[in-house]
Order: structure tokens, then sequence, then C-alpha cells
């Protein structure tokens, strides 16, 4: 029931009056946000400053050693953050108030670079993929460390993890409580477990991959399609690999992505809107630049734009 807004200069949560439940003041020069459920976080990418936060407020502030570059929040307040050490990365883990859980370093011979961290429903698990070069293959590495009661007996944490050769895995995701995703450049793989995550369903595609989008149901892949009228084919599985259907479509979008069961896609003046099975349900353009837009309820969507925000209804 609220939008967080953030800048260079601070954060605030605000209803779709753009009037604010509460602001917090903090200095960034590239802030990004990840969100979960009522969790956020702000952290200055490049810079050292980590802002966590909930629907009441800050709950707590860090400023790491490194340069930060990437940050992502559970659905309970733990965050995960890479940091940029110079020859090694760091890959740490705090508490919603900011306090450090426990930190791991890494390095590109072993296990590889850090390309993305995910974190679990219930805050025990953090997924990180890495990736390296063996001879002359790229290798990706899947990880699961596990800051539970079970992971004590195993080194570094790790409780489980899967080798990928040739592939590389820039995206990761915890799909729900028990189900988590890597998104490859030749496909995606599901893993379940909520204290031992186990490799399930993969699928492998040919075609070289330009965008991912997914729900906790859905996993879609759009590919370029070679043809003028319909530059993009789009794939959309379900979570045990099965092929829902495929469309080809000619949307000049720069963001895709599933919100409450609908593709949306859109750029910064036209907006697509299809169904779970890929009808499209409307097509159009707004006045103004578009920064965000999502479903909210029945038929209804909010549009955030550069000059405020507005609610719109399909009938």
């Amino acid at each position: 029931n609220g939008i967080l807004r953030y800048s260079p200069d601070g954060a605030s949560l605000v209803n779709s009056g753009m009037e604010a439940y509460w602001s917090v003041l903090y200095e960034m020069k590239n802030p990004v946000a990840d969100i979960k459920g009522d969790r956020a976080v702000v952290a200055d990418q490049d810079g050292t400053l980590i802002e966590i936060f909930d629907k009441d407020g800050e709950t707590g502030s860090i400023t790491t050693s490194y340069n930060i570059i990437k940050a992502r929040v559970s659905s309970q307040g733990m965050v995960a953050a890479i940091l940029d050490g110079g020859d090694a990365t760091w890959i740490n883990f705090y508490g919603p108030d900011g306090s450090l859980i426990a930190e791991n370093q890494t390095h590109v011979a072993d296990p590889g670079y850090p390309m993305d961290v995910a974190i679990s429903d219930n805050s025990d698990i953090m997924m990180v993929t890495y990736q390296f070069v063996e001879g002359s293959q790229t290798t990706s590495y899947v990880a699961f460390y596990n800051f539970g009661d079970i992971g004590q007996s195993e080194d570094d944490r790790i409780v489980s993890g899967y080798t990928y050769e040739g592939a590389v895995i820039p995206q990761i995701e915890y799909l729900d409580s028990t189900r988590s995703a890597a998104l490859k450049d030749n496909g995606f793989t599901i893993y379940s477990g909520t204290q031992i995550p186990k490799e399930g369903t993969t699928v492998e595609v040919k075609k070289e991959i330009v965008s991912t989008f997914f729900d906790e149901n859905t996993i879609g892949l759009v590919f370029k399609s070679g043809k003028k009228d319909k530059q993009y084919t789009m794939q959309v599985y379900g979570i045990d690999g099965t092929l829902r259907f495929e469309k080809e479509f000619n949307v000049p979008y720069t963001t895709i992505k599933m919100s409450d069961g609908c593709i949306l896609m859109y750029n910064s003046s036209q907006i697509c809107v299809m169904n779970s099975r890929g009808v499209q349900k409307y097509m159009g353009s707004v006045d103004g630049t578009i920064r965000d837009f999502f479903k909210i309820g029945w038929n209804k969507y909010l549009m955030v734009l550069d000059t405020g925000v507005s609610t719109i209804k399909f009938s």
C-alpha cells in the first residue's frame, strides 16, 4: 500500500497521492533499491552506504569497508551485499539493524567472481552465483550458504553447490519460500528445499536470451526472432519446465516483468499488458516519461511518471 521513493538525497514511503508516511535523509551518488515484501534496501552502488527500511521507516544503516556492487534484501530484512575489495571480492550478510552476521572473501580463481546473490524468505539461505574461466571455457557455480544450525558443520557454510560448464548465470532469484531459480544465458534451473536446496527442473534453449521475467509460478524467456514485423519471440514456462506458450510480438520495450499474474512491457512512453496466456489486453502511449508500471488490483495499474503517479483502469 505504499511507494518507495529514493534519490541521492534520501528515501520516503508515500501513498498514491504522494503524501509521505515517513522520510529519511542520506547522501549517495548512485542509489539502487531492492524490495521484498515490506522490506527494502537502498545501496550506493560504487559507494559504501547501505540503508535498510521496513514499512515504518529505517531499521538500520551500514557503512561498508569496500565499494558496493550489489545489495539484496529478504522479506525479513536480512541484507546480502557484494563488495569490491580489489584483489578479492566480499559477500557480506547483515541483519535488519545493519549488524554484520557473516563475511565471505572470494577470489576469481576460487570459487570465482560473484555475479548475483539472493536470500531465502526464512533468511537461513544465501544463494550466490559465481563465474570463472576454466581453460578456454566459461563455467558458473551456484552455491547455497546456510546460516542456520544445519550450515554450522559445513565448510564455509556451503550446504549444496552446482557447477555448469559453458554457461553464464547473471541472475538468481528466490521465487517463494522453498524454490529458487538460476536464470542462465542458455535457459534456467529450478532448486527446491528450505535448508539444503536440491537441483530440480532444467530447461535449455539454443537461441540467445535477450530478456527474462518471472514470478513464483512462471519463468519467461525472450529471444530475437529475426523477423521485421515481429522482432521478438516469447517463451513462457511453468516452474516444472512445461512450455505454456510461445508467442511472437513487436513491442519496443525496455522493461518486461510479471506483475500479479500479468506480463507487463513498457518503455519511456508506451505500455503493453498481456495476461498469463500471452493475450494482449492493452497497448498504448502516455504523456510523460514512465519510471515504473505495475498491477495493483483487478484491472487496476499504477504508473509512475517523472511528473507524478497515475492509477489507470482497463475496462
